[in-house]
């Protein structure tokens, strides 16, 4: 069974920092490029963040380029996503996903095979 679990979550003051952290199992995570999405309230699922299957090669949306930095370890089948200097507007629901065929366009969610359940980052102002 697939599982991708997200932790890490919770409320954070503008600001400030927090580190997600998802869990994978049940697939060969080597083979797979990871994502981050995000949901805010009434709002469309954003990408965030990606990163190819060997973390050779990473992408940002833009409002979070220079804060925010994606890493993946293959022998702990876990993909991290640092986050600092949080912004209100940042405060959603995170999801990390797994996508077999990484390309330029990892930002887009609909290409994404696995996805976990999500954790809330609420950020206060």
């Amino acid at each position: 069974e697939v599982q991708l679990v997200e932790s890490g979550g919770g409320l954070v003051q503008a600001g400030g920092s927090l580190r997600l952290s998802c869990a994978a199992s049940g697939f060969t995570f080597d083979d797979y490029g990871m994502g981050w999405f995000r949901q805010a309230p009434g709002k469309e699922r954003e990408g965030v963040s990606c990163i190819s299957s060997v973390g050779d090669n990473t992408y940002y949306t833009d409002s979070v380029k220079g804060r925010f930095t994606i890493s993946k370890d293959n022998a702990k089948n876990t993909v991290y996503l640092p986050m600092n200097s949080l912004k209100p507007e940042a405060t959603a629901v995170y999801y990390c996903a797994a996508v077999f065929l990484y390309g330029t366009s990892c930002l887009n969610a609909w290409q994404y095979a696995y996805w976990g359940q999500g954790t809330q980052v609420p950020v206060s102002s």
